[in-house]
């Protein structure tokens, strides 16, 4: 083998010999080769991209469901803002105003001077039993339309959230009428013997008859037939002072009706249509008397 004459530099040509100096290229590596993508691929991305990407997609959605929410607040807070009016016999009955919510069906069959002859249709309500001793005992009345209020609003079989109707209706009767009758949705209803009332809130009628079941045991669900009844409206809070002083007046004022008398065994049914905030002047509540047809 040929070797050249040493040279001072240090790098030199000739220092290998002449069959080492080329050397093969080297191929690509598979690494290098799979790294390069076309257009049709999708580009993997780094922790960090992900990591934003995801903040955007949830940033998004929540500010979806935030317009959700606020169109549904604006939409419940519309009914009470704007309000709906029954037909009129007085200037005190003019300036009540009631919620723009579902209530009972009925049809006014006839109107005198101090009532109206009403034709209500069936519905089902959800009732629990009142720790007070009044119908409008504030305390008790509070812990049952809580009561009813967690059933209506998700404590319940379905977990399903249920709209809500009105009016709140207070109601006293004898311990063996079990049946429940009157508009939407809460009725008290008081047991005579046992000096107990019982809370019921009017179930929305899409419902009918398949209504989830309460996982409270103290809440039932029932019926109500459809029925004729007498109703007297007037303004301002109620108090049992003032229904018993208004359920005189109407039974008094029934004795002459020529087509209607009260039923036998009827107790007074009191409606409060508005939330506690509504002026006393422009709030509607009605007192209620069943009564039928006299024979001819």
């Amino acid at each position: 083998m040929l070797l050249c004459k040493p040279s001072l530099s240090l790098i030199s040509p000739c220092t290998l010999p002449k069959t080492l100096t080329l050397k093969p290229t080297k191929k690509p590596s598979l690494t290098i080769i799979n790294s390069i993508t076309t257009n049709n691929e999708r580009k993997p991305i780094s922790a960090f991209e992900a990591r934003v990407s995801l903040v955007f997609a949830l940033a998004s959605q929540t500010s979806s469901l935030s317009q959700r929410l606020l169109m549904d607040l604006a939409t419940e807070t519309a009914k009470y803002v704007f309000p709906k009016r029954f037909e009129s016999q007085n200037l005190e009955e003019a300036l009540m105003a009631v919620p723009d919510l579902e209530t009972v069906k009925f049809k006014v069959l006839s109107r005198r001077g101090q009532y109206e002859i009403r034709e209500v249709e069936s519905y089902f309500i959800a009732e629990t039993m009142m720790p007070g001793r009044t119908g409008f005992d504030f305390n008790g009345a509070s812990r049952s339309f809580n009561v009813l209020a967690e059933y209506l609003f998700g404590k319940n079989t379905k977990r399903e959230t249920m709209e809500m109707t009105t009016p709140v209706i207070t109601r006293k009767t004898q311990s063996d009428g079990e049946k429940m009758e009157m508009t939407t949705p809460v009725i008290s209803k008081k047991l005579e013997d046992q000096d107990k009332w019982q809370m019921s809130f009017v179930m929305p009628s899409k419902y009918g008859a398949n209504l989830p079941l309460p996982k409270d045991p103290s809440v039932r669900i029932k019926e109500v037939p459809k029925k004729v009844v007498a109703v007297v409206a007037f303004s301002g809070f109620v108090t049992d002072e003032d229904v018993k002083r208004r359920e005189l007046k109407l039974r008094d004022a029934l004795k002459g009706d020529r087509q209607f008398r009260v039923k036998e065994g009827a107790s007074v049914e009191v409606a409060q249509y508005n939330p506690p905030f509504t002026l006393p002047f422009t709030r509607r509540n009605e007192i209620a008397l069943e009564v039928e047809r006299k024979e001819e």
